[in-house]
Parts: C-alpha cells; sequence; structure tokens
C-alpha cells in the first residue's frame, strides 16, 4: 500500500508542471494560435524563478517571476504570429531555441559562467502547506504533503475552464478560435483577444517551469525541462483542447513519470523505463491527434480586411 501511496505522490508532483503548461497552450489554442514554443517558455520561466527565489529567498516573487519570463517569450511569438501573420510552427519552434538557449547566456552571467544556478536555499522554495498535518510517512503524508504549487494546479484548472466557458472573455477567446472574420465582424477586437490569450499562455508555461526549479527541485540546470514542454502539448491535444481534459492527461504523463521515478530509486535499471515518458507520449499523438479537433481557425493567421 506504501509502494502505491509514494506513486501517486510523485504523480501528483511530476503532473504539476505540465498542468500549468498544458493549460497554457489551452488558452493560446482555444484563440487559433499554435503554440509549440510552450517548452522554450517553459525552460526561461524556471531559470527566472530559480534566479530570484535564489537571490531574494522569497519562493512566490521566485514563483511569479517565472511566469513573467515566460509571458516574455509568448509576447515574441504573439508579435511574430498576431501582428505579422508568421508562420504559427516556425514562430514556435524559434522561441524553443531562444528559450534554452538565452536560459544558460542569463545563468552563465548570474552565477559566474556555470551552466546551473546554485541551489535554493530551503527559504526560497515553495512551501508545502500540509507538512506536519499527518502522521509522519502514513499514506495520506505519503500522497498530501505537497508543494503548494500542486494545489494551486489544481485550483488554476478550475478558473481557466471558468474563464473559457463560463465567462464573456471565455466566449470571445473561442470565437475568435472557431471563426475570426466572424468575430471581428461582430465588434471583437481579435488581435487583442489573440494577444491576451498567447500573453497567458506563456505565463501559465512559465509558471511550469517554475514549480520545476523551485518546487520539485531546487536550482535550474540545462536538462531540467527536457521535453516536459511538449508532452505538455500532447496532453492538451489528449484532452481535446480542454482544460478538465488536459488535466486529465496530464496525471496519465505524471503517472508515467512516477513509475520512472519509483522504480529508479529501487535500483531498477531505468534505460528503458526512462523512455516511457516520451514513448507515451508518441503513442498519444499517433492514436488520437487524428481524432482530435482543435479550433477551426487554430494555426490560421488572420488579417483584418
Amino acid at each position: 500500500m506504501n509502494s502505491i501511496a509514494i506513486i501517486l505522490g510523485i504523480t501528483l508532483m511530476y503532473a504539476t508542471p505540465l498542468i500549468y503548461t498544458s493549460l497554457g497552450g489551452a488558452m493560446s489554442e482555444n484563440a487559433g494560435v499554435v503554440n509549440i514554443g510552450l517548452e522554450g517558455m517553459m525552460t526561461f520561466g524556471a531559470l527566472i524563478a530559480a534566479t530570484v527565489a535564489y537571490y531574494t529567498k522569497n519562493p512566490w516573487l521566485g514563483f511569479f517571476a517565472g511566469g513573467l519570463g515566460g509571458m516574455f517569450l509568448a509576447l515574441l511569438h504573439a508579435i511574430a504570429t498576431v501582428s505579422f501573420q508568421a508562420d504559427h510552427v516556425i514562430s514556435g519552434t524559434a522561441i524553443n531555441f531562444i528559450g534554452p538557449g538565452l536560459s544558460l547566456f542569463l545563468c552563465r552571467a548570474f552565477f559566474e559562467g556555470a551552466a546551473q544556478t546554485r541551489t535554493v536555499p530551503s527559504e526560497g522554495l515553495m512551501p508545502k502547506p500540509l507538512s506536519g498535518v499527518f502522521t509522519q510517512n502514513s499514506i495520506p503524508d505519503i500522497i498530501l504533503n505537497q508543494p503548494i504549487t500542486v494545489y494551486l494546479a489544481f485550483l488554476t484548472v478550475a478558473i481557466i475552464w471558468f474563464v473559457l466557458f463560463k465567462t464573456k472573455l471565455g466566449l470571445r477567446i473561442r470565437s475568435v478560435g472557431e471563426h475570426p472574420k466572424a468575430a471581428d465582424t461582430l465588434g471583437i477586437n481579435v488581435k487583442k483577444i489573440k494577444y491576451i490569450s498567447v500573453l497567458a499562455s506563456g505565463f501559465l508555461a512559465g509558471l511550469g517551469g517554475a514549480s520545476l526549479s523551485i518546487a520539485i527541485v531546487s536550482s535550474y540546470r540545462v536538462s531540467l525541462v527536457s521535453g516536459q514542454g511538449f508532452i505538455a502539448l500532447a496532453a492538451l491535444i489528449f484532452g481535446n483542447w480542454k482544460p478538465q481534459g488536459a488535466f486529465a492527461s496530464c496525471l496519465i504523463f505524471g503517472l508515467a513519470q512516477g513509475l520512472v521515478v519509483f522504480f529508479g530509486q529501487r535500483g531498477v535499471n531505468t534505460a528503458l523505463i526512462n523512455m516511457l515518458p516520451y514513448a507515451l507520449t508518441m503513442i498519444v499523438l499517433i492514436v488520437f491527434v487524428g481524432e482530435s479537433r482543435g479550433p477551426s481557425a487554430n494555426g490560421v493567421p488572420y488579417e483584418k480586411e
């Protein structure tokens, strides 16, 4: 029973960065802007969060700064795709090169040429609100004694769902993603809605990176993100571009990562097990991408006539 609890605890922890990032993808793509640059935004957010948390010893400031870091790269993506009607995939690919490259450059600048940040002190890491609530090493403690980023991720799912499906802004976002010309004729500022959505996407992806560098681990390094932005994108597709679907998909991918960590801690040869999250991503894309249907105008540049 303890083994199952450990796997569930690890699943929640490792699903969290995917949840933030996948929700970011939902915001952008429901507005018609393909964002495969989530990996780069996530990476830059992780670096900024770890750097700010290290120097200020304030995890909340680091967490918010990580979101702003992702938003900065999202602004570049929005300028390219919305203002200049650049190809969304090419722009996102460029962001995925810029994010890690800029992160390494700034890391070397801030930490005397090192390729990773110094270890964030304990007071700079995200707190665990349920620490000490349950008996130590009991099943509830193993599963629920998580960084607060886990619980904020659950709350964020509800917020994004409410915004997209229960508010006027959400209706406008979805109408722009489905039929921007019709939305334009109704007086909706299509470019403004797209900018808001892409910037929100970058902010959430930055939070995903921050939840890695100052909650799961205590530093940034080049290999920290390692394709998790792409896994979050696959979870978004698997979840049919809906927040609740993306959330459920991220838990599945988090379980795959949890199994990798669990068996790795027990001395099992992980040469093949380490492939599990990425193999699962490929299987999902091959099996479900043809059946999933995103917003009709997703990835189609729009220019007001």
